[in-house]
């Protein structure tokens, strides 16, 4: 098993990212959204009450044959990581 994210970053800003928050995964740069977009994890949400197009919080899980196997939408931090581990 592999975690990696995926933003529309700059690999610098990652590297500050990942350093300050300690992660110990990769972060991969999708600066042409493509990879978002594929896995529905870009599109319209709203923020400060105005709807604009971004990054939504997303999991998805992709088995050894490269297939996504299940998609999380909609994510929130308390008690994802338990519904992960669950699925996996």
């Amino acid at each position: 098993m592999a975690v990696l994210g995926v933003s529309r970053d700059a690999p610098a800003a990652q590297r500050r990212f990942r350093e300050k928050h300690g992660l110990p995964f990769p972060l991969l740069s999708d600066a042409d959204l493509s990879v978002q977009k594929a896995w529905g994890a870009w599109g319209e949400k709203t923020m400060y009450g105005k709807k604009v197009e971004g990054t939504l919080r997303t999991t998805v899980l992709v088995g050894a044959d490269g297939r996504v196997e299940r998609v999380f939408s909609k994510v929130k931090v308390d008690g994802h990581v338990a519904s992960v581990l669950e699925a996996l």
